[in-house]
């Protein structure tokens, strides 16, 4: 039994430390949505230093909603490779053809 309390109080901790440390917004400003997306990492060193803000980036889609590739507007530095990592792996609608959208990753609450 306390083994199981044990556990649970950890998992509770993780979680709650996932929360704080992992909150982010997404906007795009496409025309395809967005069907899969996957939650940036906060990078260690933005925790560490409270750092938070946007990286926006512009993202070809293919025609099956896969990511070709993407390029990032602007943002701090230390939160692009995360935003990038993450955008990555998304899935768009399908479309006809290629197409570019523009997304925004909000990193806050890195404290």
């Amino acid at each position: 039994m306390r083994r199981d309390v044990l556990f649970l109080a950890l998992i509770l901790a993780f979680w709650s430390n996932l929360a704080q440390a992992q909150t982010t917004t997404v906007s795009s400003s496409s025309e395809r949505k967005i069907s899969a997306r996957v939650v940036p990492v906060y990078p260690e060193l933005a925790k560490k230093m409270h750092i938070h803000g946007v990286v926006r980036m512009e993202v070809i889609v293919r025609p099956n909603g896969s990511v070709k590739s993407s390029r990032v507007l602007g943002g701090n530095p230390v939160l692009v490779e995360a935003a990038q990592d993450a955008v990555s792996k998304w899935k768009f609608e399908p479309g006809q053809s290629e197409s570019t959208e523009i997304v925004q990753l909000g990193f806050e609450g890195g404290r």
